[in-house]
C-alpha cells in the first residue's frame, strides 16, 4: 500500500507539475522600425578662390565654400564677372599696406545678378544686374554685398564691362576731379595709360575741353592709347619721359597721375608747372617678378620723394594720395562719383576696355598677363568660363620652387668661374704664339725678318702661281678639241641640281656662341636702371 500509496502520490505531483508548466506563448510579430530621421541636406558650396599664402602664383587655388547667406541690409548676388586690379598683385606678394592674413579671398568689384535680397533691403529686386563693390571677398561664385554697394547696371552694358569699371574709373574720376582740378586747357601725364586706371583716365579726361594728355607706354601700345586719346605717347624704354615731356612743354604739365613711387614721384614733382597738382596712388615700382623682392622694395622706399610744406610754398604746387580702399566711411560720397561715371557710359563718353577674360582656375595665369605688362585695359575673371590650355609658345605661371632665380654668390662664382677659364685660355694663346716665334727664330737663325725680305717672298710666291697657272693651260685641251670629243659622245642627260646649302646667319652665330662657350645668362644688361624700370610701367 504504502509502495501503491507513494507511487499514486508521485503520479498526482507529476499531473500538477503537468498542469503548472506554462504553454509557450505565441511569438509575437516583429515591431516595425522607427523612420530614420530624414537626413539635413548638405550644406551648399561655391567655387571660390583663395589666396593660402603671401608669394608666388603657387599661392592661389580654387576651393570649394559654403555658401554664403543674405544678411540684414545685404544682398546675394551671383557673380558673371570679377576685376583683377594691381593691388591684388601686391596683396599676393605681401605688399600691400590693407594686408590680411591668409587664408583670403580676394577680390573687389565684380557683376552679377540678385539671387536674394536680405532683411531691410529696398530699391532692388531679384533678376536684375548689378554691379558690387567690397573691400575684399568677391572671387566667388556667389557673394553677400551690403545693398549701398550695389549698382543697377545699365542695359547696354555686358558684365565684363560692368567688372571692369567699378574701381579704374572711381579712382580716376577722384583723382582727376576732386584733387587735380582738372580744367579746360590744362594738361596731363598719365603713367601707365595702357593699363585699367590710365585707360580710364585718358577717357574721363577728354570730357574736359582741351585737354593735353602725355601718356607712358610701351611702343607697342601707343596704336590703342592714341586711339584712346593720348596726344603724346612716350615710350619710356627707350625714352626718358621727363625730358620727352620738356621738349613739347617747356614750363610742364599741371597734373601727375603716379602710380610708380620712388624716383618717378621726384621727376613727376619736378615736371609740375606753378599750380600744379601731383596725385600718388600706388608704388609699382615696388613690384618686379613674381615674388616679393625686398632689394626693389627698399630701392623704392629709398627713392621716395621726402617733401616739406615750405618747399611746396615756394614752388606752388601740390602733392596727394589717393587709395579707394580707405574710403569706407564715404559712401555717399563713393555712390555719387560712381553714378556720374554710369552717366557718362550711357552717353558714350566712356567705354572700358577688356584685354582678357580667365577662368577661376586661371587666376595664376591672369595675374602673370598683369605682371608682365602684356594686358592693355582690364584683365576679368569669369566663374563661368571653362579653362583653355596655353597657346604654345606661352609658359605657364610657375612655382617659385620650380622656378628660382640663382643665389647673387652662385651668379657671382659662376662668373669668376668662367673669367678664370678664359684667362687660362688666354694664357695657352699667349704659350702657343710663343712657341711659333721661338720655332720662327730658331729656322731663320735668330735674324728678324725685314720688309724688304717679306716683298722678296711675295714676289717670289706669285711668280710660283703664274707657273702653275700656265702649266695647268698647256694640259688642259683646247676648246675645239673639246667640242670634237663632246661630238663623238652620247648626248648626256640634263644634269642633276645641285642644292647649295645657304649657311644660316642665326645656327652660324649659335655655334660660334658654343664654341666660344658663351653663357647669354651672364651677358651684362645694357643700361640697368632701364631694365629694373620695364616692370614698373605696365602696371593696372
Amino acid at each position: 500500500m504504502a509502495e501503491g500509496g507513494d507511487a499514486a502520490t508521485v503520479a498526482h505531483e507529476a499531473g500538477n507539475a503537468v498542469q503548472e508548466t506554462p504553454k509557450a506563448e505565441p511569438e509575437k510579430a516583429a515591431a516595425p522600425a522607427e523612420p530614420a530621421p530624414p537626413a539635413e541636406p548638405a550644406e551648399p558650396t561655391v567655387r571660390t578662390i583663395v589666396l593660402t599664402g603671401h608669394g608666388g602664383y603657387d599661392k592661389l587655388s580654387v576651393q570649394q565654400k559654403p555658401q554664403p547667406k543674405a544678411g540684414k541690409g545685404e544682398v546675394l548676388v551671383r557673380v558673371k564677372a570679377a576685376g583683377l586690379n594691381f593691388s591684388e598683385l601686391m596683396v599676393r606678394q605681401g605688399l600691400h599696406d590693407r594686408m590680411t592674413k591668409p587664408p583670403v579671398v580676394l577680390g573687389m568689384e565684380a557683376a552679377g545678378v540678385i539671387e536674394e535680397l536680405g532683411e531691410d533691403v529696398s530699391g532692388l529686386e531679384v533678376g536684375q544686374n548689378v554691379i558690387c563693390l567690397a573691400q575684399t571677398g568677391m572671387w566667388r561664385e556667389i557673394v553677400a554685398v551690403p545693398a549701398t554697394n550695389v549698382f543697377i547696371m545699365p542695359e547696354e552694358m555686358s558684365y565684363e564691362e560692368g567688372a571692369a569699371i567699378p574701381l579704374s574709373y572711381l579712382t580716376a574720376y577722384f583723382m582727376l576731379f576732386d584733387f587735380g582740378n582738372l580744367r579746360p586747357g590744362k594738361s596731363l601725364l598719365v603713367h601707365i595709360a595702357a593699363g585699367g586706371v590710365g585707360w580710364a583716365a585718358t577717357q574721363l579726361a577728354k570730357t574736359v575741353d582741351n585737354v593735353t594728355i602725355f601718356g607712358t607706354a610701351s611702343a607697342s601700345k601707343h596704336d590703342a592709347i592714341k586711339e584712346n586719346g593720348v596726344d603724346h605717347p612716350i615710350d619710356y624704354r627707350t625714352r626718358d619721359y621727363a625730358e620727352e615731356i620738356k621738349n613739347i612743354s617747356p614750363k610742364g604739365v599741371d597734373v601727375v597721375l603716379d602710380p610708380l613711387g620712388g624716383a618717378d614721384t621726384s621727376k613727376g614733382l619736378q615736371l609740375l608747372r606753378p599750380m600744379g597738382k601731383i596725385v600718388t596712388y600706388g608704388s609699382a615700382n615696388m613690384v618686379k617678378g613674381e615674388n616679393r623682392n625686398l632689394m626693389k622694395m627698399a630701392k623704392t622706399l629709398w627713392q621716395s620723394t621726402s617733401v616739406s610744406p615750405v618747399s611746396l610754398v615756394k614752388t606752388n604746387k601740390a602733392i596727394a594720395g589717393f587709395q579707394l580702399a580707405h574710403l569706407t566711411g564715404e559712401i555717399e560720397l563713393v555712390r555719387s562719383a560712381f553714378q556720374d561715371i554710369l552717366n557718362m557710359y550711357k552717353d558714350g563718353k566712356i567705354k572700358p576696355r577688356i584685354d582678357s577674360v580667365w577662368a577661376f582656375e586661371q587666376v595664376a595665369e591672369a595675374m602673370q598677363q598683369m605682371n608682365e605688362r602684356r594686358n592693355i585695359g582690364k584683365v576679368i575673371l569669369s566663374p563661368e568660363k571653362e579653362p583653355t590650355k596655353p597657346a604654345e609658345g606661352d609658359a605657364a605661371p610657375t612655382s617659385p620652387l620650380k622656378k628660382k632665380k640663382p643665389s647673387l654668390f652662385r651668379r657671382l662664382s659662376k662668373r669668376a668661374s668662367r673669367s678664370k677659364d678664359e684667362g687660362e685660355k688666354k694664357d695657352e694663346v699667349k704659350q702657343e704664339e710663343q712657341e711659333k716665334a721661338d720655332d720662327n727664330k730658331a729656322t731663320n737663325g735668330h735674324v728678324q725678318q725685314t720688309p724688304e725680305d717679306e716683298k722678296i717672298e711675295d714676289e717670289a710666291a706669285e711668280q710660283t702661281e703664274e707657273k702653275v697657272d700656265e702649266a695647268v693651260k698647256e694640259e688642259a685641251p683646247t676648246e675645239p678639241a673639246a667640242q670634237e670629243e663632246k661630238k663623238d659622245e652620247a648626248p648626256a642627260e640634263e644634269p642633276e641640281k645641285i642644292e647649295v646649302a645657304v649657311e644660316n646667319p642665326a645656327e652660324t652665330d649659335d655655334a660660334k656662341a658654343a664654341a666660344a662657350d658663351v653663357v647669354p645668362d651672364d651677358k651684362p644688361v645694357e643700361n640697368e636702371e632701364k631694365a629694373d624700370g620695364d616692370a614698373s610701367q605696365e602696371a593696372n
